[in-house]
């Protein structure tokens, strides 16, 4: 019995290299190194965990605008076009301007420097990439099309990071373009700073929000078996430490919910949930809204983000940094720790179990702080070293923006209240940190992730067209 991490939709990158079709009778030679080089990029870009769609390489502007049309019908979610030399800004300006996705150019020359000696005029031109490059941002802008690039060498791994990390924003683009995002329940009361407009987040970042009642999961969870949740059980008793404090009615109950959960998700294909129900009395909305944490920590750990009190903005952040590969636990500050200086961060709920510094601890609440109702928390913390804070803040205007800012886990003391907890040093001291961070626009919960993402993020930020805050006091 395993937990299995779904797979998310590959990203797709449409490939175009081109050089003036003038030179080829000048210096026969060229064109087929040129072509060589492109093979190259191409078999790079191959090993980036990405579909490439190749539309080969263009000399002239006839040939450019055939390409723009298989790489538009193709849907790419991004488009790399490669100067491999001198090529006119109209060869590659309908690719740009057909294709609805974002565009990298790369200027990637044979070696680190010519051979200054041997070199004639069509030896120079296999590195003449960087000559077209202005010519493009200037045009590209004149046309509207956003301009960005990688320069360097074919086997310059500082070049390839960069363009790694490009892919990995298409990604992350693509995924909220194409995302399902539930929406269950109703706001936590009186919890101004995460109320969100749905229609803001189709407009935005792409994507549709489902809205879903308690009633949709109930439903599901008079639904499963008995023999469904002791599998649950069984499951969670393999990826949890199991605390005595468990009650075992709980402990299946939980269960239960999670099953029903999986069957939600994958009812309305959602990619992430955000969720909150108050329920009164110990009736059955109440018990199902306190059921949720095994199961959304599981779906949280599967690669589908579900966070309580109905964080739809945290959701998208927590998504975000999963598909950058960095986990993404749902969290909110608890104190600051002046006498160590750092920040302790964390929350009770779900929480990623892929970034735990050990195995989970399973431990029996009788009380919810804040909420009504009881049963089982997931409690751990964060794998020691760097990580990141990633939210969606938003503005009076209703724009979105992400804010960021890098630190580092380190070991101490932790509350054992079934939370997630993590010992944060930014480096300054934690109250500068706190004010600064507070004062960015960010809400009261974000995603923490493991490593080091604010390059990563720049990328995402551009590619989605939203404001980067890093906070670093």
């Amino acid at each position: 019995m395993t937990l299995d991490r779904i797979t998310p939709r590959r990203t797709r990158v449409g490939l175009v290299s081109g050089g003036l079709g003038a030179y080829w009778p000048q210096f026969p030679s060229l064109l087929p190194q040129l072509e060589a080089s492109a093979r190259r990029v191409a078999s790079r870009l191959s090993e980036m965990d990405c579909e490439v769609v190749d539309a080969g390489f263009v000399s002239d502007a006839a040939e450019g605008a055939a390409a723009a049309e298989k790489l538009r019908v193709a849907g790419c979610d991004l488009i790399i076009g490669f100067l491999t030399t001198y090529l006119t800004s109209s060869m590659l300006a309908p690719v740009a301007q057909r294709s609805g996705a974002p565009v990298l150019l790369l200027n990637l020359q044979p070696t680190e420097a010519m051979d200054h000696e041997a070199f004639d005029t069509g030896a120079w031109l296999a590195y003449c990439g960087a000559c077209p490059l202005p010519e493009m941002a200037n045009s590209f802008r004149r046309l509207g099309v956003e301009f960005r690039s990688v320069s360097g060498y074919l086997e310059d791994e500082r070049a390839w990071t960069r363009i790694s990390r490009w892919i990995k924003a298409a990604g992350v683009r693509a995924a909220l373009r194409h995302g399902r995002h539930g929406l269950l329940g109703h706001l936590y009361p009186g919890m101004m700073d995460v109320s969100t407009d749905p229609t803001l987040v189709s407009a935005q970042l792409g994507g549709h929000v489902e809205i879903l009642e308690i009633d949709d999961l109930r439903v599901r969870v008079e639904k499963v078996s008995d023999d469904e949740t002791a599998a649950r059980v069984a499951l969670a008793r393999e990826v949890f430490t199991v605390d005595e404090s468990v009650v075992d009615e709980d402990f299946a109950w939980g269960a239960r919910v999670s099953v029903a959960l999986d069957r939600l998700v994958s009812d309305f294909a959602l990619d992430s949930l955000a969720y909150y129900h108050r329920g009164l009395d110990g009736e059955t909305h109440e018990r199902v809204g306190a059921g949720f944490i095994l199961g959304a920590s599981l779906l949280t750990a599967r690669g589908i983000p579900a966070v309580g009190e109905y964080e739809l903005r945290t959701s998208l952040a927590m998504l975000v940094m999963d598909r950058l590969g960095a986990g993404g636990s749902f969290t909110e500050l608890q104190a600051l720790n002046f006498r160590d200086t750092v920040v302790e961060m964390g929350h009770d709920g779900p929480a990623h179990l892929g970034i735990s510094a050990r195995k989970p601890l399973l431990r029996g609440l009788g009380v919810y702080h804040g909420k009504r109702g009881w049963g089982v928390s997931v409690e751990f913390d964060v794998k020691h070293g760097p990580v990141t804070l990633c939210g969606l803040g938003q503005r009076r205007d209703g724009t979105f923006t992400l804010i960021a800012s890098e630190g580092t886990v380190v070991p101490g003391p932790l509350l054992r209240i079934g939370n997630t907890t993590s010992r944060v040093d930014f480096g300054c001291d934690p109250g500068e940190w706190t004010d600064a961070w507070s004062a960015s626009g960010i809400a009261h919960h974000w995603a923490l992730g493991t490593g080091h993402r604010v390059a990563e993020l720049t990328a995402v930020a551009d590619l989605l067209g939203l404001e980067l805050t890093v906070v670093n006091p």
